[in-house]
């Protein structure tokens, strides 16, 4: 009886292992569902918002200007951030505010992207801590899940800002 008993318990967390390992693959490399909070993202992600971030694009440098991504944050690595790449590296970017007189640039340095919340006047990003290197991104949100009545893919820049390529 003491082996029969052993050996289920046994089995059981032989399979809570492998199902943990698998689901820990799933989440590393191909993707995690993300709820979303702060207002740097209006009105395309809005606080308390469920979306989709997927990490083969990140993987396999597919990252485009334009694309909403899940990055580590320059200040705080034990925080994300939730922004929109503006520009990728050699990119000439606005590193000014919306309300600023005087308009500055800046290119973008290899291995950086430029990363800005479509909420220009309420965010925190690359205008502040300027590029993020392109390995503190974790990964490209592709689909907004919550709240239902909002479900799919996420739309264009509402402020227009993402810096066309010229290649």
């Amino acid at each position: 009886m003491f082996r029969s008993a052993l050996g289920k318990t046994l089995g059981f967390v032989g399979y809570t292992i492998q199902y943990g390992c698998i689901a820990h693959c799933a989440f590393e490399y191909i993707g995690e569902f993300v709820a979303c909070s702060g207002p740097s993202m209006e009105p395309t992600i809005t606080s308390h918002d469920v979306v989709f971030s997927e990490r083969l694009s990140h993987h396999l440098c597919r990252i485009e200007n334009g694309d909403i991504v899940i990055a580590k944050s320059p200040f705080d690595p034990h925080m994300n951030v939730c922004k929109r790449v503006i520009g990728l590296e050699g990119d000439k970017v606005c590193t000014s505010g919306p309300s600023d007189i005087f308009k500055t640039h800046q290119y973008v340095p290899k291995g950086h992207v430029w990363l800005e919340g479509d909420n220009l006047r309420n965010s925190t990003d690359s205008r502040s801590y300027g590029p993020v290197p392109y390995a503190l991104i974790r990964g490209r949100v592709c689909l907004k899940l919550w709240p239902l009545h909002h479900v799919g893919a996420l739309n264009q820049s509402p402020t227009g800002r993402v810096v066309k390529r010229s290649d």
